[in-house]
């Protein structure tokens, strides 16, 4: 069992890492503006999204799993980038990437926590 002050640790270390999320611009740009989106605020606007919409679902859903997954699903963009739906790219070598993130990501978390997330964002991922 972590003492308390090295999963803390833990914890910071990951939230530190997944800031970078802020760097990474995708191809899509801002309704108000002419700038490209980073993957922090898409991920963000999914979650509020998903929110929002949720009473519109056609059966019922575990809307605080659902957040949890919008938040978290491009994670491993830190790592792996992101890919432009319409470009062209080898889907072998973008899931070897992303499982590689995936791993070294979630694993600065402490086991317990690197467990949900990676057990949701695979969940997101096979879109199950």
């Amino acid at each position: 069992m972590l003492k308390e002050s090295e999963r803390l640790i833990q914890q910071f270390q990951f939230l530190l890492e997944i800031d970078k999320l802020k760097e990474i611009l995708r191809q899509s740009h801002l309704v108000v503006s002419k700038r490209r989106e980073n993957s922090a605020e898409h991920c963000w606007h999914l979650a509020m999204t998903t929110w929002v919409l949720a009473e519109y679902a056609e059966e019922s859903v575990n809307l605080w799993r659902v957040v949890k997954m919008a938040l978290i699903h491009d994670i491993v963009e830190v790592d792996a980038g992101d890919v432009y739906i319409y470009d062209t790219y080898d889907e072998a070598v973008k899931v070897q990437q992303e499982q590689q993130a995936a791993t070294r990501i979630f694993g600065l978390l402490p086991v317990d926590q690197a467990t949900e997330f990676r057990e949701l964002w695979e969940e997101f991922e096979a879109r199950t």
